[in-house]
């Protein structure tokens, strides 16, 4: 997609909230509760609620939260190609770091993509940094 053909303002941010719920329903087994994206200069963030499935939640109530942590980690580093390239697709901007985390009381995750300034050219290869916590 052209930088021009991007989507922008509230129809950008509504796209790429509803692509974070399909992408979590097709790869978790269910969607989020609801979804809020969120733009701050080069900062996207998503913020989805009501995430856990049943067995995530089972685990938590028996003081398994930790194991839930680290396997939605280990979840989200197996799929951060998609994940950026899907907000690569959507912005038509590069992604420079995705770092994405969990919290369980209230139960959200936060998806955060740093996108590379307008302007900047991508030589000198990727700039790409990830982080999962």
């Amino acid at each position: 997609m052209a930088d021009s053909d991007a989507p922008v303002g509230g129809r950008l941010l509504s796209e790429l909230a509803n692509a974070m719920v399909a992408l979590h329903r097709e790869h978790f087994g269910r969607g989020p509760g609801a979804a809020k994206a969120s733009m701050v200069d080069d900062m996207l963030i998503c913020v989805l609620t009501d995430i856990y499935t049943q067995v995530e939640r089972t685990l938590v109530r028996a003081g398994q939260a930790d194991r839930v942590r680290e396997t939605r980690q280990l979840h989200q580093l197996a799929l951060e190609a998609e994940f950026t390239g899907l907000v690569e697709r959507i912005t038509a901007r590069p992604v420079t770091a995705f770092v994405s985390s969990v919290h369980f009381d209230p139960d959200i995750a936060v998806e955060l993509f740093l996108l590379e300034p307008r302007g900047r050219g991508q030589e000198g290869g990727s700039r790409r940094k990830s982080s999962a916590e």
